[in-house]
């Protein structure tokens, strides 16, 4: 075994280390208070080993891209690998939901009490609603919103409104919406490496963008489908400051990033990700433009529509200190949270985290240098979210759209079959031990 290989291993280690402690120390405190408010610390899960009708997709699956993924990411043609990664990233995102049944895997897991559907039927009018969404984010508000509808800005619930006024209404149509979209996610991630760095590294990033235990809470979240709105968004930007038609992809870039800020409070965050690309490109001053005139569309239209974003985020934290994150020991979740990060992206990204500190530490060869400053940048973010104190638990799907940012350290690494498995086993271990929040 070589020196680079056995740091990996003791890094991944260290990790698991984490995420031990984590779930005793978080166990002990939750019988002695229950103050962390989640059943199986410090995931969002009950235990509850079972197998599904999924289980055995989510084998085939697991297995093929263990032995195949590599050698096809290496030889298929661009287009091809970024239909392939899709594809595949789906079957796996599927499987993986299936294990829990059609209805507790996907049908049922946004329609819940304190899910975006539940109050489909309020928005009837829509201007109307969002002149009076403010009204009703605070606990004690009259008919006050469920809590992920108070803790997001309109824009989430407003998708699921527009499914069901074309006709693709109900937990069936969203959890599909979510995985389709969700797993598109790794494709534009693929996209923004390639722009930015080399070919070669995004084909070795392509397998475990795939077979990331993430997946598990792609499938079904609505975060998933946040993750792929914001990805595409820095894979546009990326493709804008590296001159490739810059007034059409610094528009659409511009566009997504405006709609991101309206789909989540604290994907603002992704400015980080959004400066790193802006760093690394060559043709930094022609997009702006563009880039703004796409930015201002949705906060335009939001704001003229009634819906104030700044208030509504100043009672959303009102909200959340009175809900359970007022009761949420910081303590505890500020390290807690990233054990959340282990299992959501791995063993094999933590030892590519390492990697990535080597790389940026060396500063060689370039294109090497440019992947770790892409995923230093989303790490930072992640960092910044876990210091705000506003993420405490649940963060195995808050952060799904950062956590896809780290996942192409994984082209540094060697014995790639060997970590693809220890992907692989991680997440059939966690959707079949654990029942899942999501």
């Amino acid at each position: 075994m070589n020196r680079d290989l056995r740091r990996d291993l003791y890094a991944a280690l260290a990790a698991a280390l984490l995420v031990a402690t984590a779930v005793l120390v978080g166990n002990a405190v939750e019988h002695r208070d229950g103050t962390l408010r989640v059943g199986w610390p410090p995931l969002l899960a009950t235990w509850d080993p079972h197998v599904g009708p999924g289980t055995p997709a989510a084998l085939a699956v697991g297995v093929a891209v263990v032995a195949y993924g590599p050698a096809l990411a290496a030889r298929l043609s661009w287009r091809a690998l970024l239909l392939c990664v899709w594809v595949t990233g789906m079957a796996w995102t599927w499987s993986l939901a299936l294990v829990d049944g059609w209805h507790r895997g996907i049908a049922e897991q946004l329609t819940t009490g304190s899910e975006y559907l539940r109050v489909i039927e309020r928005f009837d009018d829509i201007p109307a609603t969002l002149r009076d969404f403010t009204g009703h984010i605070l606990i004690d508000a009259p008919d006050n919103w469920p809590a992920h509808v108070a803790g997001h800005p309109p824009g989430a619930t407003l998708t699921f409104v527009l499914l069901d006024r074309i006709g693709l209404g109900g937990g069936g149509w969203a959890g599909a919406w979510c995985i389709t979209l969700g797993t598109t996610a790794a494709v534009a991630v693929l996209v923004a490496v390639r722009t930015l760095t080399a070919e070669s590294l995004a084909r070795r990033a392509a397998p475990f963008l795939v077979l990331a235990p993430a997946a598990v809470w792609v499938g079904t979240s609505a975060d998933g489908y946040f993750a792929a709105v914001a990805a595409w968004a820095v894979a546009f930007l990326a493709l804008a400051v590296t001159g490739h038609r810059p007034e059409w992809t610094g528009s659409g870039s511009g566009l997504l990033f405006g709609l991101t800020l309206y789909l989540s409070y604290g994907l603002t965050l992704f400015a980080v990700i959004a400066g790193a690309v802006l760093l690394l490109g060559t043709h930094r001053i022609r997009p702006l433009p563009f880039l703004l005139a796409g930015f201002l569309v949705v906060p335009i239209a939001f704001t003229a529509l009634g819906f104030d974003w700044w208030e509504a985020y100043r009672l959303l934290v009102r909200r959340y200190h009175q809900g359970a994150g007022g009761v949420r020991p910081y303590g505890y979740w500020v390290w807690a949270n990233l054990a959340c990060t282990v299992l959501i992206v791995g063993p094999a990204t933590v030892a590519g985290l390492r990697r990535t500190g080597v790389t940026l530490a060396h500063r060689r060869p370039r294109p090497d240098v440019r992947l770790g400053v892409l995923v230093l940048a989303a790490l930072i973010a992640l960092l910044v979210a876990d210091l705000s104190g506003m993420s405490k638990a649940e963060t195995e799907r808050i952060w799904l759209p950062f956590a896809m940012w780290l996942l192409p350290a994984g082209a540094w690494l060697t014995g790639v079959r060997g970590w693809l498995a220890a992907q692989a086993l991680l997440a059939l271990l966690l959707n079949h031990l654990l029942l899942t929040g999501w």
